[in-house]
């Protein structure tokens, strides 16, 4: 029996995915909003996690890394394999595949795929092998291409967040004036007109 952990914070397709999931008689189905998700991982020791990534909660706690706090919460039982992580991702957002990726995902799955894409995939990535849907290859090129620093998207998603150049500064334990060059340095690699546009533009290519 293959053990199985959805994580989504929409109630409504967390649900329905699960049911899709648990018609499969190998698979036994436990799901999760992001904010139980680590306790979860922790009592069922799944042996894959699916995670949407292209969803608000997903994607704000993808930033902060909690794709790997998760996976290291979910080491399978200690007979069976090591948890593997399938993401569902959105080709046009390759901020996001990168985030996956530095999580050492297993499994991608196009969001527009066929439902048994993703059986297909848990299947795979309960096996340790890799699943990547052929349509997510443009976006992981275009991830490989993100022109900001790690260094400039965690300054990018604070200020994404709301935080002020003082509030950055302080939770980077950097000066106003390095929060300043910062912010002026994703202005000018990113081609905006300002910090709010650098943000919009980072949010649509899913790299905040």
């Amino acid at each position: 029996m293959i053990r199985v952990l959805l994580v989504h914070d929409s109630y409504l397709l967390r649900s329905a995915l699960a049911a899709l999931i648990q018609a499969e008689p190998e698979f036994d189905v436990a799901s999760a909003a992001w904010r139980d998700a680590r306790s979860r991982a922790r009592s069922l020791q799944p042996h894959v996690c699916v995670v949407d990534t292209d969803c608000p909660g997903s994607d704000k706690a993808a930033r902060k890394g909690e794709l790997g706090k998760l996976m290291a919460e979910a080491p399978a039982a200690e007979s069976g394999p090591e948890s593997g992580l399938l993401v569902l991702a959105n080709a046009g957002r390759p901020g996001q595949l990168r985030r996956a990726h530095k999580a050492r995902a297993l499994g991608y799955i196009d969001k527009n795929a066929p439902p048994q894409r993703l059986l297909d995939g848990i299947r795979h990535v309960a096996k340790q092998e890799r699943f990547i849907d052929d349509s997510l290859g443009y976006g992981f090129l275009k991830a490989a291409e993100i022109p900001l620093t790690e260094r400039e998207l965690g300054v990018l998603s604070l200020a994404a967040d709301g935080a002020s150049i003082a509030e950055i500064a302080r939770t980077l334990h950097l000066s106003n004036g390095t929060i300043r060059n910062y912010l002026a340095a994703i202005t000018r690699k990113t081609g905006a007109r300002n910090r709010v546009d650098a943000i919009r533009i980072s949010r649509c290519e899913g790299w905040v």
